[in-house]
């Protein structure tokens, strides 16, 4: 489906609005371990209702692997960085490095990448940039955070091209239980060694992991990994740079938070570099 990759963009990027509403209510690793049990809990139940094919014991530890990346390395990171006190924009502009350094690696490991494809990385990267430069700022920058964005962007870049490389096919109800499971036994010991377990079962609260569970990880990781599926490793993450322009819309819309012609031109120029980095139609190479 074509119109895949912007119901992914639309979705991924309500997770951003979403961590706002849940942060007076909630610790963020204790939130983001209710939000994996609450998708082990769905996706099983799926699973055993459609008696889904379960990975065996080989595939399911690269499964696993990919999923403690992906899952609880990115979003425990920019969960973690932004309650620290780093600002979101420059979270967002650390973790938008992530499809720069997925066409490197990728490039590395054997994907081609043409000139179209680098030039538009090179211009969504600095669309994103356009997009939160009204909102960067030093303060709250320190080793802590600015090392916990840095653990979020690497975890992401190596979990999808671990993933798209050993195991890119799998059955998307059972592989979930399984990578929100090693994300469970990941961030238990941190919460239990970081962090008091506070959450305060507000409607709020209750209404963010709902869309948590349901929404982003149901709707968005399930399409991620139809797109790791058809395309290579660079041109699906490309699409992430689309993701802080949507933001800042439903900022404005749900926040009334002011967006600058700087921003506009920022959003332009991403549309721009995501076009020429999701067209690009390499080849890939003859296996050896």
């Amino acid at each position: 489906m074509r119109a895949t990759p912007f119901l992914f963009v639309i979705i991924w990027a309500s997770g951003f609005v979403v961590a706002k509403y849940a942060a007076p209510y909630a610790e963020p690793l204790s939130f983001l371990l209710l939000r994996y049990a609450g998708v082990v809990v769905l996706m099983g139940v799926l699973a055993v209702i459609a008696r889904a094919a379960w990975p065996r014991w080989r595939q399911a530890g690269h499964i696993a692997v990919a999923g403690i990346g992906i899952q609880a390395g990115y979003l425990g990171g920019v969960w973690a960085a932004v309650a620290a006190g780093m600002p979101a924009g420059v979270a967002a502009l650390v973790v938008n490095l992530q499809p720069v350094l997925t066409a490197v690696f990728a490039w590395l490991l054997g994907e081609r990448m043409g000139l179209r494809q680098a030039i538009g990385l090179v211009l969504g990267f600095l669309g994103v940039t356009l997009v939160v430069s009204s909102k960067l700022t030093t303060a709250g920058l320190s080793w802590l955070t600015v090392g916990l964005t840095t653990v979020a962007l690497l975890s992401i870049t190596a979990g999808t091209l671990y993933q798209k490389r050993f195991c890119p096919e799998f059955d998307l109800r059972t592989g979930q239980v399984v990578q929100f499971s090693a994300s469970i036994i990941v961030t238990l010991p941190l919460v239990a060694a970081f962090e008091s377990f506070r959450v305060d079962p507000t409607p709020q609260l209750i209404g963010a992991l709902a869309w948590s569970v349901l929404v982003l990880t149901g709707g968005g990781i399930s399409l991620l990994f139809l797109m790791l599926r058809r395309g290579a490793a660079a041109q699906v993450t490309s699409y992430f740079y689309l993701v802080p322009g949507i933001t800042a819309l439903m900022a404005l819309a749900m926040f009334g938070e002011r967006l600058g012609w700087v921003a506009v031109a920022g959003m332009v120029t991403t549309i721009v570099g995501v076009a020429l980095a999701a067209r690009s139609r390499n080849p890939a190479p003859p296996a050896s």
